[in-house]
C-alpha cells in the first residue's frame, strides 16, 4: 500500500472514532436536556394545580361567604334606616304631644322621674345637713310633698296616656336601633374577613403566574438547546454514515432493497397523522384550561411557529 493511502485510511479511522465521541456527547447532553424539559413541564403542571386549587377557593369558598354577609349587611343597612325613620317619628310625636297636653305644665320642668327625684333628694339632703329655722324645715318638707304628688301623677299620666306609649315605644327603637348598630359591625367584620382572604388568595396566583411565566421562559430556552444538540447529532451522525458507506464494497449499496424504506416512510406518514391529530386535542384542552399530559405539554411547545 502507498504512503498515500496509509494517510488516508488513517485519517479516515481518527475520524470515525472522533465522531463516534461527538455522537456520544451530543446525544447526552441531548437527553439531560429533555430530561430537564420533562422536569420543567411537571413543575408548571404542579402550579398550574396549584393555581386551579386556590382559584377554586376563592370561587367556592371566600367570594360565595364574603356576597353571603355583605347581603346580610346591605338587608340590614335597609332595616336600620326604617328605624332611624320610626325614631324621628316618635321624637315628633312625643314632641307634638306635649305642646297640646294640658297636663304637661305641671309637669315641664320635670318631664321624668329621675329628675324628681334628684329634686327630692336634694330637698332631704338640705333638711339633713343644714341648720334650718321651723319654718324653713316646715317649707321643705311641703315642697318634697308636692314634688312627690307630682311624681305619682305623672306616673298615673304616663300608664295612662298616650305621651307614655310614645316615650316607650321610643326605648325600644332605640335599643333595637343599637342591636342593628352591634350587628352591623360583626357582618361587616365577617365579610371584610373573607374579602381579605380572596385578596391574600389573588396575590398568590399571581406569584404562581410570574413564576410559570418564569418557568415556561426557561422551558423554551431550554429545548431550543435539547433541538440544538440533536440537530447536531444527526449531523454528525450523517457523516459517520458515509464514512461507514465509503468502506463497503460498491455493490453492497445497489443491492439493497427498497423495499424497508417504502415501508418505513408509510410508517412515518402515519406517526406523523396521529401526531397532528394529538396535537389538535391537546390544543383544544390547552384553550378550554384543562391539565396536559407530559405528551401533549410536548407536542404544543414542538410544534413550528409561524
Amino acid at each position: 500500500m502507498s504512503s498515500a493511502n496509509k494517510n488516508t485510511a488513517q485519517t479516515s479511522k481518527i475520524s470515525f472514532k472522533e465522531l463516534q465521541l461527538q455522537i456520544e456527547e451530543f446525544r447526552q447532553k441531548r437527553d439531560d436536556l429533555n430530561k430537564k424539559t420533562k422536569e420543567f413541564i411537571t413543575n408548571l403542571q404542579e402550579i398550574d394545580g396549584e393555581i386551579e386549587d386556590y382559584l377554586k377557593v376563592v370561587k367556592d369558598d371566600y367570594k360565595k361567604k364574603r356576597d353571603y354577609w355583605n347581603d346580610k349587611v346591605k338587608k340590614l343597612k335597609d332595616k336600620k334606616i326604617e328605624y332611624k325613620q320610626l325614631l324621628d317619628k316618635c321624637i315628633d310625636d312625643g314632641k307634638a304631644f306635649l305642646k297640646t297636653s294640658k297636663k304637661g305644665k305641671d309637669t315641664k320642668k320635670f318631664i321624668s322621674i329621675k329628675q324628681i327625684d334628684k329634686k327630692i333628694d336634694n330637698l332631704e339632703r338640705r333638711i339633713e345637713i343644714e341648720n334650718l329655722e321651723i319654718v324653713e324645715e316646715n317649707a321643705i318638707v311641703d315642697k318634697i310633698r308636692e314634688l312627690v304628688k307630682i311624681k305619682h301623677d305623672f306616673l298615673d299620666e304616663q300608664q295612662n296616656n298616650d305621651y307614655f306609649r310614645i316615650e316607650r315605644k321610643i326605648q325600644i327603637v332605640k335599643i333595637n336601633l343599637n342591636k342593628i348598630y352591634e350587628q352591623l359591625s360583626k357582618w361587616s367584620n365577617k365579610s371584610q374577613n373573607y374579602h381579605t382572604k380572596m385578596h391574600e388568595a389573588y396575590e398568590i396566583i399571581n406569584e404562581l403566574r410570574e413564576k410559570k411565566k418564569a418557568l415556561e421562559e426557561e422551558l423554551i430556552e431550554n429545548k431550543k438547546a435539547a433541538d440544538a444538540y440533536h440537530e447536531k447529532l444527526l449531523r454528525v451522525m450523517n457523516k459517520r454514515k458515509k464514512i461507514s458507506k465509503g468502506k463497503r464494497p460498491y455493490n453492497s449499496s445497489q443491492s439493497r432493497s427498497r423495499t424497508p424504506y417504502i415501508k418505513k416512510t408509510r410508517k412515518n406518514d402515519e406517526l406523523q397523522k396521529l401526531k397532528q391529530e394529538k396535537l389538535a386535542v391537546a390544543l383544544e384542552k390547552q384553550k378550554a384550561g384543562k391539565k396536559l399530559n407530559l405528551f401533549e405539554a410536548r407536542l404544543i411547545l414542538e410544534q413550528p411557529k409561524d
